[in-house]
């Protein structure tokens, strides 16, 4: 697919065209983890289900911390696209590209050192302890795979290719469930081997999206003189990617003391929150594949300094969020049931209880992180990320406390309930915020 210039033409097409395989793409990405932990909990036991559940916040903090700083140089990209700016392009892609690889080695290293003592730290039953350092060490030995995938993924979404990412995660999303099915369902071999081939369709999707690149995207193809770190463009990378980053890695940093909430409580409420996790994880993600298109979508009408269109774009966009959270709404409360019956085998009906319960909450309450994420797609886009900081550590930080406050009362509907309150108090502080930088820029725009 050729790039795709946004600063022209109909903005919900743009919007949707881009969304829809984001949206597919990262729920491909997604599916790596569901299939190893249904496969998991089928063919090992609920305590590898619970194993991968107590390392998932551990592996979440690292891939959006990674995705968070490749966001922000996509940022940067938009902008020199859609200003027309071919050669900072280039430039701000090997910049990130160099940087990547100390970076991810650095991630891989302490990773499986320090994977063990983390998990100790929060508390993981000693039963699990092992099986779940295990797991954890192999994941990390993948960040560098997972940072060029998103390195390289997200330079073709900022020139607003969104499709390509989609096909090279497909197959590698059908290469990590049937290395599965074979080696654990077929062969059974353990939780080595399911995270094993979890990095191995990782390297798949990278490797992919890296000779594709080479072979039709020429303003964003690398040759051997011109891998060099512009060191204007890595301040700004990194004052962009930093904050997206720490903002990213709010969320699985608070999953991580969650988790040590939920621990305590035993492996039954341990398996039934890493599945609801990940029915969670499906219902966030469309609402964050539509935020994504926001964001490339104000930052190249931001290059190309088209205000009008901004704000029509960004209204267009939580009309598109809204117009997903009754579609989720719908489905969730129909199948929770049969979804959670995916994650366990029969005689686990405690599980299926805690999980189902929870969900029916949750259905409803997925209304509020549909507008939270349009927002900060909008800001994001607009290049202020210290609020996106701001917002995502309020909610983040309120919903642990609450969760710490409810979960001993209410068990998993106390998490449901922690959840909404920190999204509430998200949305008081943002809005106000949005009313305000609004007026400021139209007031310095008639100063001029």
């Amino acid at each position: 697919m050729a790039a795709v210039n946004m600063t022209e033409g109909s903005i919900p097409r743009h919007l949707i065209n881009y969304s829809l395989p984001l949206i597919a793409g990262n729920l491909f990405q997604l599916t790596y983890n569901v299939v190893d932990s249904i496969i998991a909990g089928r063919f090992i036991g609920k305590e590898a289900l619970a194993a991968e559940g107590t390392a998932n916040p551990v592996m979440s903090i690292v891939i959006l911390g990674i995705s968070g700083i490749c966001m922000g140089a996509s940022v940067l990209m938009s902008e020199f696209f859609g200003a027309g700016e071919y050669g900072k392009l280039k430039r701000e892609m090997s910049t990130t590209v160099i940087f990547g690889c100390y970076f991810s080695l650095a991630v891989a290293v302490l990773g499986v050192l320090l994977a063990k003592p983390l998990l100790a730290a929060l508390n993981v039953p000693e039963e699990l302890l092992d099986m779940a350092s295990t797991y954890l060490r192999i994941i990390f030995l993948g960040a560098p795979f997972t940072y060029f995938y998103n390195a390289v993924s997200s330079a073709l979404k900022s020139v607003g290719d969104s499709r390509t990412p989609l096909k090279f995660l497909a197959f590698s999303a059908v290469l990590n469930a049937v290395l599965d099915l074979i080696f654990i369902g077929w062969l059974g071999f353990g939780i080595v081997c399911s995270a094993t081939t979890t990095v191995i369709a990782e390297a798949a999707s990278a490797l992919l999206c890296i000779g594709y690149v080479y072979r039709k995207i020429p303003m964003l193809q690398l040759r051997w003189g011109e891998f060099r770190m512009d060191a204007g463009l890595l301040r700004q990378t990194l004052r962009y990617g930093s904050v997206t980053a720490l903002q990213q890695s709010c969320q699985p940093i608070g999953k991580l003391l969650i988790q040590g909430a939920i621990n305590p409580l035993g492996v039954d409420m341990i398996a039934a929150f890493n599945a609801v996790n990940r029915v969670d994880d499906y219902a966030f993600t469309p609402e964050q594949s539509i935020s994504h298109g926001i964001t490339t979508f104000v930052a190249q009408n931001r290059g190309a300094k088209k205000t009008g269109r901004i704000q029509k774009g960004f209204a267009c966009g939580l009309l598109l969020e809204a117009c997903y959270w009754v579609f989720i709404f719908t489905v969730i409360t129909l199948v929770r049931e049969p979804v959670m019956r995916l994650f366990v085998t029969e005689g686990n009906e405690a599980i299926v209880a805690l999980g189902s319960n929870y969900l029916a909450l949750m259905a409803f309450f997925y209304l509020f992180p549909a507008f939270t994420n349009g927002i900060q797609g909008f800001f994001r886009g607009m290049g202020n990320m210290s609020i996106t900081l701001l917002g995502t550590f309020t909610q983040t930080s309120i919903r642990v406390i609450f969760v710490y406050l409810l979960t001993p009362r209410m068990g998993m509907q106390g998490a449901a309930w922690a959840c909404a309150v920190g999204w509430s108090m998200m949305l008081l502080l943002e809005v106000p915020y949005y009313v305000w930088f609004m007026r400021r820029r139209s007031g310095e725009a008639e100063k001029r």
